[in-house]
């Protein structure tokens, strides 16, 4: 089981719940202890030179929220508005910030017995955008994504976008 996970669990504790989300066709999700709320999509503001993960912002019941769309920040490739894209708004070292999501699909509680750690031939590539892996019987694994290697992801947007500036 991943041990990133397995941090939060106690001796007594076998289950780990998880929001999951339609990404780009790919179902992700999130421990929920990382979840504030998911919301119906709203138009982003964008903000001028900002790093280029972040699409903008959005006013969250008066608080302003920056947003990543996720379906770029995993594959490159924005997500397509639809009735169904919803806003992940999620929190992690104190930053709050937004993400795009097709589709918030449901809340899972999981036994800790079927979380493992990502492929070791994708870990030893350098990707660790997912910290575990679900296993589902008769269904497709979950991917729970790794929201500090996200925010790393963007603080390296804007690295690469000043360098481009320069």
């Amino acid at each position: 089981m991943s041990s990133l996970i397995t941090e939060r669990l106690t001796p007594s504790e076998n289950r780990v719940t998880l929001g999951c989300f339609e990404v780009a066709g790919g179902l992700y999700a999130l421990d929920v202890s990382q979840l504030r709320e998911v919301v119906r999509w709203q138009p982003v503001t964008p903000l001028p030179k900002a790093p280029s993960l972040i699409e903008g912002v959005i006013d969250l019941r008066g608080a302003i929220v920056p947003v990543v769309d996720l379906g770029r920040a995993l594959s490159g490739k924005p997500l397509e508005t639809r009735d169904s894209t919803r806003v992940a708004v999620v929190e992690i070292d104190g930053l709050v910030m937004g993400l795009v999501v097709d589709a918030a699909i449901e809340v899972v509680s999981i036994e800790s017995t079927c979380i493992d750690d990502p492929p070791g031939l994708a870990t030893q590539a350098g990707y660790d955008m997912t910290r575990a892996v679900v296993r589902r019987p008769n269904d497709r694994p979950i991917l729970v994504l790794s929201l500090e290697h996200l925010l790393e992801s963007v603080y390296r947007s804007t690295l690469h976008a000043s360098e481009g500036r320069s």
